[in-house]
């Protein structure tokens, strides 16, 4: 579908998060890619990684909810928050010092890296974007005029192949 036939529709969020989706896939191609350097990765590359997931993960989740380009208020805090969630916590598990050992204190039962991630950017976002979801749902699923629609353009479809396969 197009809006004056050679763009796309869609509006400035859906082109915003086309290129957050670009820089965080440049940026985990180019952690993965500096893995084999002599000497294995360097520091950095855990870094842009750690910022390249969570930007993913959010530009995919805004392409997902968009209609018409648009997303709710409420959705977009939402998928902020996830965002700095999992920024938030890859950058506190790779910044937690690595040295010490059987000295690691335990957060929830686990040293605290692996807390940070298996709780702050495994288990918060799972309770989050389900909630969002639900709070949304009705302004999010499809209404009936647009089921309508859907149909219609599937018919129309439907016959236009029937013609050109009797033509």
């Amino acid at each position: 579908m197009t809006e004056s036939g050679d763009r796309p529709a869609g509006g400035a969020l859906t082109r915003v998060a086309v290129g957050a989706l670009f820089l965080g896939t440049a940026a985990i191609a180019v952690a993965y890619a500096s893995a084999f350097r002599d000497g294995g990765a360097p520091r950095w590359a855990s870094w842009a990684m750690a910022l390249g997931v969570p930007l993913d993960l959010v530009a995919t989740m805004v392409l997902g909810a968009a209609r018409r380009g648009r997303v709710p208020g409420s959705t977009l805090a939402a998928f902020a928050l996830v965002g700095v969630m999992l920024a938030g916590g890859f950058a506190l598990a790779l910044a937690l010092p690595d040295d010490l050992g059987a000295a690691e204190p335990l957060w929830l039962g686990l040293p605290r890296r692996a807390a940070v991630i298996v709780y702050g950017v495994g288990l918060l976002p799972v309770i989050v974007l389900p909630v969002v979801y639900a709070l949304t749902f009705d302004a999010q699923t499809l209404r009936p005029e647009d089921q309508a629609r859907v149909e219609a353009a599937g018919r129309a479809r439907a016959a236009q192949l029937q013609r050109e396969r009797a033509a």
